[in-house]
């Protein structure tokens, strides 16, 4: 029974990361096709003198950075209330962000950006595109700061204001390090979110606002370029690394 699970396993991870596999051993071909030539690191030097991809990677960073701020803090601050209050009604509100497709929150976003400009006088940009990502990366972050939350005894806090601290010091001072390593992983989570989202930044983006993901798409659609193999191994990798990392702190 151990070894059918384990060959089970196997099997669905190689189903989930062998083209991931494949697309990184062709980011590594000297060849443009699919027939390998040689070892080159020639796609990766054309990845990082494009002035185009540059720009866009700059762009998701910027979004991703921003965005990951704004939710995490407000993220933080709304799971601490769900928490104190205890609302099994509010925190199942949460899930509706989670099972909405991403091209409904997309649209609804872009509706009400529309209408809002109505009255500002304002263009889709970066500011969009950043509202938006810390729309989709809040839901994220409570429920990660939640499950930390629910491993701390409310005592604690009770007994740091019995001894005569305020409810903001018992917060700072008690709650807030026992949660850093949630809050550090959601953190992380709503970057990856961020940084790799397409289908909603490509409705509320503006003409200077692409992101990595919106050029790579465009890049693919006039067809598969080795370059494209270089810059999606290297997002691959990275925010790879960022969800082991999160994983690590959310289960410390």
């Amino acid at each position: 029974m151990r070894r059918m699970l384990a060959l089970y396993a196997a099997g669905v991870y190689l189903f989930l990361h062998l083209p991931l596999a494949i697309l990184a051993l062709f980011s590594f071909n000297a060849s443009r096709f699919t027939v390998w030539e040689g070892f080159s690191l020639r796609w990766y030097r054309a990845a990082l003198s494009d002035r185009q991809l540059i720009e866009a990677a700059a762009n998701s960073l910027v979004i991703g950075l921003a965005a990951t701020a704004i939710a995490t803090a407000a993220g933080t601050l709304g799971a601490y209330a769900l928490w104190k209050r205890r609302s099994r009604w509010m925190a199942a509100a949460l899930h509706v962000s989670l099972v909405t497709p991403e091209i409904v929150t997309g649209i609804s976003l872009l509706a009400f950006y529309q209408w809002v400009f109505r009255f500002g006088g304002l263009r889709l940009g970066m500011h969009t595109v950043i509202g938006a990502h810390v729309a989709f990366c809040l839901v994220f972050v409570v429920l990660v700061v939640m499950a930390r939350l629910r491993t701390l005894d409310p005592a604690l806090e009770e007994a740091a204001m019995d001894l005569g601290a305020s409810e903001w010091r018992a917060f700072r001072e008690v709650t807030l390090p026992w949660l850093w390593p949630g809050i550090t992983a959601a953190a992380l989570l709503a970057f990856t979110l961020s940084f790799d989202d397409y289908v909603v930044t490509s409705l509320v983006a503006g003409v200077d606002s692409e992101t990595l993901p919106m050029v790579i798409y465009a890049m693919a659609k006039r067809g598969v370029s080795p370059v494209v193999n270089a810059v999606s191994t290297l997002i691959a990798t990275g925010l790879g690394v960022l969800i082991l990392v999160s994983e690590r702190l959310r289960s410390a």
